[in-house]
């Protein structure tokens, strides 16, 4: 494909900026993660209070990252603010995370989860295609799926911001109105029931609930520092169905006015998800006890604890809280409508994740720190050959695990790049006073500081209580300083 050095081209409004944020927010996430949550609290009150943490936490990230966007309107979003704040080398270790698990570990979760509601249609799909070392490593048709789903998002990209502009206002619209209609359909049912009530009528008695090995349950009352712990491993599931709200950073040299349009598209589509979110989870609370049987033999006695949408509960994996609540809307269908909800979910979704995170890496590139291609545009002013190593290396951690791990990994190191993010804030706000900022954060400083502790507070949390999957993505982080001092050896011998 011939390269050439056209700029960036700002074709993209405001209501193109917020469904690229509410579209790479909403994947599967909100129709899954409910019932581990649940598993994990054992409590309508403490559900829905996680929720609401996690959607305030997000707003006010989204807060104050308008500042920074309002400065600094240029491709490459939050690495273009951690080098202007921090240097060149926290910005690389951030570019170099994006790479290696954030963007492209997310970007395989929800081509994993596009695959494995794919298969509900498909039941071959869930056959293997290659097996080695006695099982030790497997490739299924689902994970070719998955990489299929990545080349086509890619490709489609390589035309030019049109296509990509689209394929992200169809496909969120549609999410966003199914979504929406789930809500409505599922808090007016909670009027010819009494399954809402019941849910908050011990509210605040919080348990852990685990299935033992024959099948029974076990159920721990929490309090204190447990009921905290709990508290603060589980929240990076919620966490992980708000994330990548960011990316809209990424591409703010093809956004028209991006000064005002993405601070306000920030706010806009963080704020639509956070209540869309909030109200889905009342839905589900309002159509299913929150305490179930993984023995049910339907929704309703599987509860949202085991929800499965289907006859039995397998594990913690075969997750399905959004089916389960649609059965009891629509009956025996609703497993193959909310299947096809969380296809065109999860597809939008990766649209929005592929479009905006090659963007990084131009950006990168342009600064010496990525291979020198990746800076190059092609005929449809889009960078290609970043969007092809993106797919690259997106396609790879479709083999490597699960899609529960690729959440961990890939949300955990996030936020240790959102607290480093909003403290360059402060950063700045001290090196340039006199700064043009067209907008300023809302609340300075005391938003930005709130969220800085509260993020890191989780992090703490889940370094405490998953150590394993924590470890992994500092790891990831702690791998880019040798990556770095290689490259500017190498730079400085050319």
């Amino acid at each position: 494909m011939t390269e050439n050095t056209t700029e960036l081209k700002r074709s993209l409004g405001l209501v193109d900026a917020t469904m690229i944020v509410a579209g790479s927010m909403i994947g599967s996430g909100i129709f899954i993660v409910s019932a581990s949550m649940s598993r994990a609290v054992g409590s309508a009150g403490y559900l829905l209070l996680l929720w609401i943490i996690t959607g305030v936490i997000t707003v006010m990230a989204a807060l104050s990252y308008g500042e920074l966007a309002g400065m600094m309107p240029k491709a490459g979003g939050q690495f273009v603010y951690i080098q202007r704040a921090f240097g060149n080398l926290i910005s690389f270790l951030y570019g170099w995370t994006v790479f290696t698990v954030i963007q492209t570990g997310v970007i395989a979760a929800v081509a994993v989860a596009f695959a494995n509601y794919t298969s509900i249609f498909f039941p071959e799909l869930n056959g293997q295609l290659i097996s080695v070392a006695s099982g030790s490593f497997v490739i299924t048709w689902k994970q070719i799926l998955a990489i299929g789903s990545i080349l086509l998002l890619t490709y489609s990209n390589t035309r030019g911001v049109r296509n990509g502009k689209m394929i992200q206002l169809v496909f969120t619209s549609t999410k966003l109105f199914a979504l929406f209609a789930l809500i409505v359909l599922g808090i007016a049912m909670a009027f010819k029931s009494d399954t809402l009530m019941m849910n908050f009528k011990h509210a605040w008695d919080a348990s852990t609930t685990t299935v033992n090995e024959d099948g029974s349950i076990s159920i721990k009352h929490l309090a204190g520092f447990a009921l905290i712990g709990a508290m603060g491993s589980t929240i990076i599931n919620s966490l992980f169905s708000a994330d990548a709200w960011n990316n809209v950073t990424f591409i703010a040299g093809e956004i028209k006015d991006p000064k005002k349009n993405i601070p306000r598209s920030l706010f806009l589509g963080t704020l639509l998800v956070t209540v869309l979110y909030l109200l889905a989870n009342v839905a589900y609370l309002a159509l299913l006890p929150l305490q179930g049987n993984p023995g049910g033999h339907n929704a309703f006695s599987q509860g949202i604890q085991f929800a499965t949408g289907s006859g039995f509960w397998h594990s913690a994996k075969d997750d399905r809280i959004g089916a389960a609540a649609a059965s009891m809307i629509f009956g025996n269908v609703a497993l193959f409508i909310m299947a096809g909800l969380i296809m065109i979910s999860t597809f939008g979704c990766n649209n929005g994740l592929i479009l905006s995170g090659a963007r990084v890496y131009y950006a990168m590139a342009k600064e010496k720190l990525f291979l020198k291609k990746a800076g190059t545009l092609n005929q449809n002013s889009v960078p290609s050959f970043a969007l092809w190593i993106q797919c690259l290396w997106a396609s790879a951690l479709c083999l490597s695990g699960t899609y529960s791990d690729l959440v961990n990994y890939s949300t955990f190191a996030s936020m240790i790049f959102y607290i480093v993010t909003i403290a360059g804030l402060f950063m700045l706000r001290k090196k340039e006073p006199d700064a043009e900022r067209p907008y300023k954060a809302f609340g300075y400083p005391f938003i930005p500081a709130l969220y800085i502790l509260s993020a890191l507070a989780i992090c703490i949390i889940l370094i405490i209580y998953d150590g394993r999957n924590t470890g992994f993505g500092l790891i990831c982080v702690f791998l880019g300083f040798p990556v770095y001092y290689l490259t500017k050896k190498r730079q400085s011998k050319n």
